[in-house]
C-alpha cells in the first residue's frame, strides 16, 4: 500500500467480528444554500460551510452512526486535509485507513443547495486523490474481521479505481464476505456506460441505486419494473426513491415497499449515503433486508436535515 494507509492502526489491530469496511471516496465538501435562483455575472446570496464529504466516508458515518461497532475505511486522500478528515472520521467512530497520495490534492465537491422545499442540490466535482485508489492500497489482510465489504461506485470512474474494484471483490468472495456497491453518480454513469457498469460489478451481492441510477442501468421508467429488472444482474437491489422510500427486490420481484420518513429538508446531499450506511449496519445487526430499508429511510430523513452528508460527531 503506498502512503500511510496502513499506518493508521493496521486493518486487523482491535477488530471485533462483525466488522464493516467501505472502500471509496474521501473528499472535502463546500456546500453552498442559495436562497434564490443562481443570478449568472453577479453575486448570489447563499450560506456556505466547508464539511467532511465523500459517498464512501459518508455511508462509513452513518453505519457507526447506526450503530455498527467497528466500521472501517480506505480512501486516498492528498497531504493538504489528511489529518483534518481523520479527526473527522475518528469523531464519528469510524477506523480510517487512509492513504496520502503524494501528489494529488484531497477531492473537493461544490454542492448548491437550492432554497426550494425539496433543497435540491447539483455538485461540482474535482475527484482529487480519490480517483487514484489503486490494486496497490489493496490488501486481504483489510478483510480480517470484516463481515460486509462495500464499495463506493466512484470507483468505477477511474481506471486505478476500475482495477482494484475486482481486486477487492474477489479477496471478499475467497473469504466468503458479502459485498454491496452503491452506484454514486447517475452522470458519471452516463459516461461510464450501462454495459460496461454492468460487467463491473459482477459477483456483487447487494445493488443499491437510487431512483435516476437504476432507470439509466435499465431504461425502465417505471421505479419498480426498474429494481427488478436489476435484481435478474445482483442479488438483492434495494432502489432508494428519495421522498418515496425505497424499494426491495430479489430474484427478479419486488419483496418491500418502504415508505420514506417524515422530514423537512435543508440540505439533500449524503441522503442516500445515510440510507446506504444504516442500512448495512442494520444488516450486520442480524436484521432483515425490508427493516434494514426501513432504518435506511430513517437515516436518509436524518440526514436531510442536517447541512452536509455526515451524521453528529459522537461527543
Amino acid at each position: 500500500m503506498n502512503g500511510t494507509g496502513r499506518g493508521d492502526s493496521g486493518p486487523g489491530a482491535g477488530s471485533s467480528a462483525g466488522a464493516l469496511l467501505v472502500v471509496g471516496d474521501v473528499v472535502t465538501d463546500v456546500v453552498a444554500r442559495h436562497r434564490g435562483p443562481l443570478t449568472t455575472g453577479t453575486d448570489t446570496a447563499a450560506a456556505i460551510r466547508t464539511l467532511p464529504g465523500g459517498a464512501g466516508a459518508n455511508v462509513a458515518c452513518w453505519a457507526a452512526h447506526r450503530g455498527c461497532p467497528d466500521v472501517r475505511l480506505l480512501g486516498r486522500v492528498g497531504k493538504d486535509a489528511a489529518e483534518w478528515h481523520r479527526r473527522e472520521l475518528a469523531a464519528c467512530g469510524v477506523r480510517p485507513l487512509l492513504v496520502v497520495d503524494p501528489r494529488a490534492p484531497t477531492g473537493t465537491v461544490i454542492c448548491l443547495v437550492d432554497g426550494g422545499a425539496a433543497a435540491e442540490r447539483t455538485f461540482l466535482t474535482d475527484s482529487g486523490a480519490s480517483l487514484r485508489l489503486e490494486p496497490a492500497d489493496w490488501s486481504s489482510a483489510l478483510l480480517d474481521g470484516v463481515a460486509r465489504l462495500h464499495l463506493s461506485g466512484y470507483l468505477l470512474f477511474s481506471e486505478p479505481g476500475r482495477a482494484l474494484l475486482p481486486v477487492a471483490v474477489e479477496s471478499a468472495r475467497a473469504r466468503g464476505v458479502p459485498v454491496s456497491l452503491d452506484p454514486a453518480s447517475a452522470g458519471f454513469l452516463v459516461d461510464l456506460g450501462v454495459d460496461r457498469f454492468l460487467g463491473l460489478v459482477e459477483g456483487i451481492d447487494v445493488l443499491l441505486p437510487s431512483r435516476a441510477e437504476a432507470h439509466l442501468l435499465t431504461g425502465l421508467p417505471d421505479p419498480a419494473d426498474a429494481a427488478a429488472k436489476l435484481s435478474h444482474h445482483v442479488p438483492l437491489v434495494v432502489a432508494k426513491q428519495g421522498a418515496e422510500g425505497a424499494l426491495v427486490a430479489r430474484s427478479g420481484r419486488i419483496l418491500a415497499r418502504v415508505p420514506a420518513a417524515p422530514a423537512t429538508p435543508r440540505d439533500t446531499t449524503g441522503a442516500g449515503d445515510a440510507f446506504t450506511g444504516a442500512f448495512l449496519a442494520a444488516l450486520l445487526a442480524g436484521v432483515g433486508p425490508e427493516e434494514a430499508a426501513v432504518e435506511g429511510c430513517a437515516a436518509g430523513a436524518r440526514a436531510v436535515e442536517r447541512v452536509g452528508g455526515r451524521p453528529p460527531a459522537r461527543t
